[in-house]
């Protein structure tokens, strides 16, 4: 088993570092919040007061960070102590521009670097179900699979460093597109006088299908166990759409690419992120159609 350094213990991020654990890696975490080390600890990871500290003698060092900036820093101040021949994963999601000039910072030391954003939520976390989009050579690809298939289920390599990010962001635009298009759709039939269940039924069994629908319904009490029927507590924060729609505009401006759902899209959910909602499971966006 491989010793590996988990920086960066949120609701994604501790599950990930637990799994790991489960797996017989032996684990070096850090986080700024004592809350989410103490939680990890208690699995049996080992906690540092550093990420320096933590990424000593690892063969995997895994991020899972908020933003670009928060990747970009985690890395200039450690690179110095990872050891050559680690493999660093940052399974953050953010702009591919600053995974591949982390990446290319990272190899001009000798490191090899993958960028390795995951889909899945909160719940593909815990179970150890994620999909992972990787971005780097099949040989990093090859050799990150010691430690993803720990955390995931499904593990895609997308291309060289930047193309996990890439992809990742084509498929949140097209799923923040499904869950508007969804969610305006149910409210229309219940404006009319539709029962929501009979409604979702019909378009199941008809052109209309998609994941949204099937899978994670947006319309309270159509589905058990998905957040729109738990008040939309828990699951991908509307706050978290939001940005990833923020980086696929900025991905399609500097390809000069016509993404107008998308940029549709962007503007329904950073509206209703003012509103207060931005906490909120991203199918909360049905409430933004809602005449109550």
């Amino acid at each position: 088993m491989a010793q590996v350094a988990f920086i960066g213990l949120g609701n994604m991020g501790g599950p990930m570092a637990i799994n790991l654990v489960k797996a017989g890696h032996q684990v070096t975490a850090f986080d700024l919040s004592q809350a989410a080390l103490a939680q990890v600890a208690a699995e049996g990871a080992k906690v540092a007061d550093s990420a320096k500290a933590a990424v000593l003698g690892a063969d995997f060092i895994i991020s899972m960070l908020p933003a670009g900036k928060h990747v970009a820093g985690l890395y200039q101040d450690v690179a110095d102590a990872i050891k050559a021949d680690a493999l660093v994963l940052d399974c953050s999601t953010i702009d591919a521009a600053t995974a591949r000039a982390v990446g290319a910072s990272l190899a001009a030391k000798g490191i090899a670097f993958v960028d390795a954003p995951v889909s899945g939520g909160v719940g593909g976390a815990k179970a150890g179900t994620l999909t992972f989009i990787v971005g780097g050579s099949a040989e990093h690809f090859s050799k990150a699979q010691t430690v993803l298939t720990a955390m995931g289920k499904n593990l895609f390599h997308a291309g060289e460093v930047g193309a996990g990010q890439i992809a990742k962001i084509c498929n949140n635009m097209l799923l923040s597109v499904l869950m508007v298009g969804t969610s305006e759709a149910i409210q229309l039939g219940v404006d009319n006088g539709l029962d929501p269940k009979v409604l979702s039924e019909i378009m199941l069994k008809s052109s209309g299908r998609n994941w949204t629908l099937e899978l994670y319904n947006p319309c309270p009490d159509v589905l058990p166990n998905v957040p729109s029927s738990n008040d939309y507590q828990g699951g991908f924060m509307v706050d978290l759409m939001a940005k990833d729609l923020g980086l696929a505009a900025e991905c399609a401006q500097q390809s000069q690419s016509a993404t107008p759902m998308g940029a549709l899209a962007r503007n329904l959910y950073v509206a209703h992120q003012r509103q207060g909602f931005g906490k909120l499971d991203f199918s909360s966006i049905f409430r933004f159609f809602s005449k109550k």
